[in-house]
């Protein structure tokens, strides 16, 4: 069996008469992208899984049309943020960090403290450390919003509910 035949690679068309085309791959432009408004409700939700989602859907790879090079995700919209839940020892084992790049500046809060004090930053920092850390990253964080209660301000763009396993 010849390379040019029957066993040929899947990217290539073999048309009528023996001619080979390539197979176009639709790569979208910025002004092409389309964007919906989605709303979770992290009531209940595990941490890790609804960012993972969340993730997903900021960068666009629900869709068939995902580019990688092009933010082509859509808009989601966070509510009940104050409700999310961690398994296991997570709320006493795991610590977040942050410097202030003074000597000895280091800070550390355990995840107890972040949920207690902190929902918002809490979960948009898991979500932003799924995202790429590029300006194309920089731009898909601003399609996110986060709120502590069941309310927010995005009703005119009339959201979807999003659906989070598990």
């Amino acid at each position: 069996m010849s390379a040019n035949t029957v066993g040929s690679p899947v990217n290539y068309v073999w048309l009528l008469g023996g001619i080979k085309i390539m197979r176009q791959t639709t790569m979208l432009k910025p002004a092409e992208v389309k964007r919906q408004w989605y709303v979770v409700d992290g009531e209940g939700q595990t941490l890790g899984r609804l960012a993972t989602t969340v993730a997903a859907v900021l960068r666009g790879k629900h869709k068939p049309s995902y580019t990688p090079n092009v933010d082509c995700g859509d808009y989601v919209i966070i509510i009940n943020a104050d409700k999310v839940k961690v398994t296991g020892d997570q709320d006493y084992k795991k610590t977040y960090y942050r410097h202030s790049m003074f000597p000895g500046g280091l800070k550390s809060r355990t995840t107890r403290e972040m949920r207690e004090k902190f929902p918002v930053r809490w979960v948009e920092s898991a979500v932003y450390g799924m995202l790429p850390h590029t300006k194309l990253g920089s731009r898909m964080r601003t399609h996110l919003f986060v709120y502590t209660g069941s309310q927010h301000p995005h009703a005119a763009q009339q959201p979807v509910e999003l659906k989070v396993k598990g």
